[in-house]
């Protein structure tokens, strides 16, 4: 198959502007969720990865092939760690300057930090609130902010 000049095929290559492969939303049509692509299950999964669906991708084991120890899938080391994580091998996370995470630090303030200061994959509140947004207590009124204070108290 030929590759463009940014070492893709060319069917799939957007800077090349080949955009019959390519829904509106900038996907490939095939891959896309929203147009309901012909990859994609009644799940809402790409077909080949979706467990309930029985992928080409899931082994006897209910992972993905790649990632299955028990399988020796391509994407386990020799240090049977997931291969792009691997220290051994070379993965080095980007760290801050206090040793952690960029994206978990924070005093950094990094992008998986919340506004209440947890993990937001973590945070209770994010979870329960989708859009993240959190009112400041200049936003309600008296009345509002004594009902919350009740309610928060009552809830711990």
């Amino acid at each position: 198959m030929p590759k463009c000049p940014h070492n893709r095929q060319k069917s799939k290559c957007k800077e090349c502007g080949y955009i019959p492969n390519f829904c509106h939303h900038n996907r490939q049509k095939s891959k896309c969720y929203e147009c309901g692509g012909a990859s994609i299950c009644p799940h809402n999964r790409e077909k080949y990865y979706c467990k309930e669906c029985g992928g080409s991708q899931i082994c006897p084991h209910n992972r993905r092939k790649s990632n299955c120890k028990e399988c020796g899938g391509s994407g386990i080391c020799q240090h049977l760690k997931i291969r792009s994580k691997c220290y051994e091998c070379g993965y080095i996370p980007k760290l801050c300057p206090h040793n952690r995470r960029k994206a978990e630090c924070k005093e950094c303030g990094g992008s998986q930090i919340c506004p209440h200061n947890r993990q937001k994959s973590k945070c209770h509140k994010c979870l329960a609130d989708k859009d993240n947004t959190i009112p400041k207590i200049e936003e309600y009124s008296k009345e509002e902010y004594e009902v919350i204070s009740f309610l928060t108290k009552k809830m711990k």
